[in-house]
């Protein structure tokens, strides 16, 4: 399977594309300001506070803008320019933003639509701009794709290993590593990983199940119940805060059918492997990816929910890869809307489900805590191989990089490298003008 993408991925969009994105953006800043949901995870448990008013708007804000500006500007605009395909971290973290810095309701609408213009408009003509560069840092960044595919399809092994540990982690690699070899060489025009890929997270989810199955045998052998207190306070929480997201019911549906259309469309992808493969237009390939992703968020986004009263923007992303897989953006909105009423309306009951099951929340922050982990590395790795000048490139991306760790990490880790290849691309082109650097080619 080729890793390579054309060169000079294109962010070229229809007037129909245009317009979706404008209006999402709208509708995420709106919902935001609302503190009805935020994309951002980790804003999600400071929405309680405001919500409940012990807090300010600007105090919010600014804790949603240092959670954020890394991933906008070292993430979401490198990935974007290099795959040409939107990303959330471009399109919904600014939003999470200007819907909750918006003083007025009707000016958070405002807000998050201009931001859907500027993605839409400003962002073809910077990748014009970079593509006509002595020093094409754009193109030179898809390489960050074989990397990012591959190292990616050991997050289910490292998920395993950590919970299950070494003898499950050595089997289920071995096991991965056989079913890539083997996908290489019986179907290579698929995703070489996808087969690995299900099996690992098919074989973790089974392996957590046991263990919760045989738990509670032993538990209900030992004489030894649940006790639920009517009283306890966080379900009382839970339950007000799966009520007030339940109000609002409509809004949501609204919200997922216009997540599912931006997916169907093809020009935005719900995570940095998957942005590659839409890429190259392996819209099936894509939607197996997002679809094993889903299983590391829905304990923490039915949870931060329920105790924050704050939803997700993308819901528990089971819209991004039903999107892709939809004939036409009408169906995908039907399917979108229905798919979001489901998971609202199902909040507490799932909850409830995954009190029950210890083991299967530990698999989902183990899954977590992989993805993390392979994409770091991938992109570092990746970032390496995209810099420019030979050495030279090396040591700015690098040593930015580090420089950057060595500062406390202003810029997040995972953004950090493609942040240092944009810096570094800039840099060899200055070093150019002034004839202190001569593009190696090819």
């Amino acid at each position: 399977m080729s890793t390579t993408l054309a060169a000079g991925a294109g962010l070229d969009f229809t007037l129909a594309q245009q317009l979706t994105v404008i209006a999402l953006c709208a509708l995420t800043a709106y919902i935001s300001h609302m503190a009805l949901a935020v994309f951002n995870d980790g804003v999600r448990p400071f929405l309680l506070d405001f919500i409940q008013g012990r807090t300010t708007r600007s105090a919010t804000t600014a804790v949603s803008f240092g959670l954020s500006a890394g991933f906008i500007f070292g993430l979401g605009a490198p990935m974007a320019l290099s795959t040409g395909v939107l990303n959330p971290w471009l399109v919904f973290l600014p939003t999470d933003i200007l819907g909750m810095l918006a003083p007025k309701k009707w000016l958070a609408p405002i807000l998050g639509g201009a931001w859907g213009a500027v993605v839409v408009f400003g962002l073809n003509g910077a990748n014009d701009v970079a593509h006509n560069l002595p020093v094409d840092f754009i193109t030179a960044m898809q390489q960050m794709s074989t990397p990012i595919l591959f190292l990616f399809t050991l997050f289910p092994v490292l998920a395993i290993t950590k919970q299950f540990g070494r003898k499950w982690g050595g089997v289920a690699g071995g096991l991965e590593l056989a079913l890539v070899v083997l996908t290489m060489k019986l179907w290579p025009k698929m995703f070489a990983g996808a087969l690995a890929m299900a099996v690992g997270v098919l074989m973790l989810i089974a392996l957590a199940v046991a263990k919760d199955m045989k738990q509670r045998k032993a538990d209900k052998a030992a004489g030894v119940t649940g006790i639920v207190l009517d009283d306890d306070p966080m379900a009382s929480l839970f339950s007000a805060s799966a009520a007030r997201l339940r109000r609002y019911l409509p809004l949501f549906m609204v919200l997922g059918a216009g997540v599912c259309v931006l997916a169907q469309m093809h020009i935005f992808g719900g995570g940095e492997a998957t942005s590659f493969l839409i890429a190259k237009g392996q819209y099936a390939e894509a939607a197996q990816v997002d679809f094993y992703r889903v299983f590391g968020f829905i304990p923490l986004i039915a949870t931060t929910a329920l105790a924050s009263g704050a939803y997700g923007i993308a819901g528990f992303t089971l819209v991004y890869p039903i999107g892709y897989l939809m004939p036409n953006p009408f169906l995908a909105a039907i399917v979108g809307a229905a798919v979001f009423a489901l998971e609202i309306l199902a909040l507490s009951s799932i909850g409830k489900v995954l009190g029950k099951l210890p083991s299967v929340r530990d698999s989902s922050e183990h899954l977590r805590s992989a993805i993390g982990d392979t994409l770091q590395l991938a992109i570092l790795f990746g970032s390496l191989m995209a810099a420019m000048g030979g050495g030279l490139g090396i040591l700015v991306v690098g040593g930015l990089y580090l420089l950057n760790d060595a500062m406390g990490r202003p810029v997040v880790r995972m953004a950090a490298a493609p942040a240092a290849v944009i810096v570094g691309g800039i840099l060899l082109n200055v070093l150019y003008w002034l004839d202190l650097f001569t593009p190696i080619k090819g």
